[in-house]
């Protein structure tokens, strides 16, 4: 089983237009959606939602009322002013440490899992997709990453699926990190401007640090081909192989306005280097780039695999 994940170094790159392309061009795959902070790839690829789960994240303090007596113990100890004498004025302060549990004396504090979003199994026009909400201000997104990524993993196992794309989070921090740690190759969506440059670099170094295979897609690189002759260069000088030149296209934000991919708008004039790019994937993971025939006529009725 082979994991690919896109990253990019920030929001707005075209990193989820890029997996939906790639979604819709491999066959036999998972797709999984690991920017769980601001989740959209259902948007593009039509998600019916199969089954929902509870994600459950850290700890909050849950009050017995009947055993409170009120002495403002727990209040004089929370450094956060979330509580006051056994009330929970200001949840959203509570970091769940549990000094006010581990102090009441009457026990009336219990410290209980919180529940922090939900994670979905949907059907997509490409396959199955494994996505996730996190809920408003928590802080566990690399955890609800990782568990998007294990159910992912789950399904690719159970029906024998050689591939799962991965959507990953913008970044380089600790979401990205749970994305990528253990990826098969990790595929960095990135634009040919001065601060596309730098977040290259910082991609590039996280890799590294984990020991991954990087490739380069130049997302718009018609906008300033200057840079983007540097960035291919700076590739070259550090060994990691660009599979990819996307030119700047309308196209793309016509697609996402009509929740469709860029692929699946008529006279897509991004279709053959997008074909480039996934056919560089393939073979760099050794998958078959053309879809069976069988293929073919499931995407014709409207069938993804």
């Amino acid at each position: 089983m082979k994991e690919l994940v896109i990253v990019s170094g920030k929001g707005g790159t075209g990193k989820t237009s890029i997996s939906a392309a790639l979604a819709c061009l491999a066959p036999q795959k998972v797709l999984a959606d690991c920017d769980v902070d601001a989740a959209n790839f259902h948007l593009v690829s039509g998600a019916t939602i199969r089954e929902t789960h509870t994600f459950t994240a850290g700890f909050e303090p849950h009050i017995d009322e009947a055993a409170c007596s009120h002495c403002g113990k727990c209040t004089s100890l929370c450094r956060f002013g979330a509580i006051n004498s056994g009330i929970i004025t200001a949840p959203l302060n509570c970091e769940g440490c549990g000094v006010c549990a581990f102090n009441c004396p009457e026990h009336a504090i219990a410290m209980k899992e919180k529940q922090a979003g939900h994670w979905f199994i949907s059907h997509t026009r490409f396959g199955s997709l494994i996505h996730a909400e996190l809920g408003l201000s928590v802080e566990n997104s690399g955890k609800l990453v990782s568990k998007v990524r294990q159910e992912a993993k789950k399904m690719a196992a159970t029906e024998h699926l050689p591939l799962i794309i991965t959507d990953g989070p913008p970044g380089i921090g600790c979401p990205a990190i749970a994305a990528l740690s253990g990826a098969t190759l990790a595929l960095a969506v990135v634009e040919p401007s001065v601060s596309g440059m730098h977040d290259l670099g910082r991609l590039a170094d996280l890799a590294d640090h984990f020991r991954l295979p990087l490739a380069i897609c130049i997302n718009k690189s018609t906008l300033h081909q200057e840079n983007t002759n540097q960035m291919i260069t700076w590739c070259l000088s550090k060994g990691l192989p660009v599979f990819g030149q996307i030119p700047y296209s309308d196209t793309f934000r016509t697609a996402a306005q009509s929740g469709q991919t860029v692929l699946e708008m008529p006279h897509s004039d991004v279709k053959k280097e997008l074909t480039i790019l996934w056919q560089n994937i393939a073979s760099h993971l050794r998958l078959p780039s053309q879809t069976s025939t069988l293929d073919l006529l499931l995407q014709k009725l409207n069938i993804f695999r």
